[in-house]
């Protein structure tokens, strides 16, 4: 039997799992834009590519800075506050745009991982104190 010296503790579990959780929600955004670039009788073909790719970027940075935090990286810390952050912006947008009851939830969203990967006991957790 084996002791963990550096425990995860639960608000870098819970940053861990949202980081994940998102990941997978882009990645069903980006599945739904490969089919609709697929069945769309008329297309900008460059600019539905490159939203796409875009999409799946950003399902796989999200993934692999959750998986990255996960095994206590530091360095994935300020990358992954930076994508929560710009869930504000698109929140904000959404909310001018009359889609209020999605942008307040990924406003919120934003802020309470940006929070939860700040909180002291992550920030010890990543060795940053």
């Amino acid at each position: 039997m084996t002791i963990d010296s550096h425990p995860t503790p639960v608000t870098l579990r819970w940053a861990v799992r949202l980081l994940r959780v998102e990941a997978v929600a882009v990645g069903l955004v980006a599945v739904w834009l490969i089919v609709a670039d697929l069945t769309a009788s008329t297309t900008d073909l460059t600019s539905a590519l490159l939203v796409t790719a875009f999409a799946i970027g950003a399902a796989l940075a999200l993934w692999a800075l959750g998986s990255a935090l996960a095994r206590h990286r530091s360095g994935a810390r300020a990358p992954a506050i930076v994508l929560q952050l710009m869930l504000l912006p698109i929140g904000w947008f959404m909310i001018q745009g009359g889609l209020g009851w999605l942008g307040v939830p990924l406003i919120g969203l934003g802020l309470g991982v940006t929070w939860l990967l700040v909180s002291p006991p992550t920030t010890r957790a990543l060795g940053f104190e």
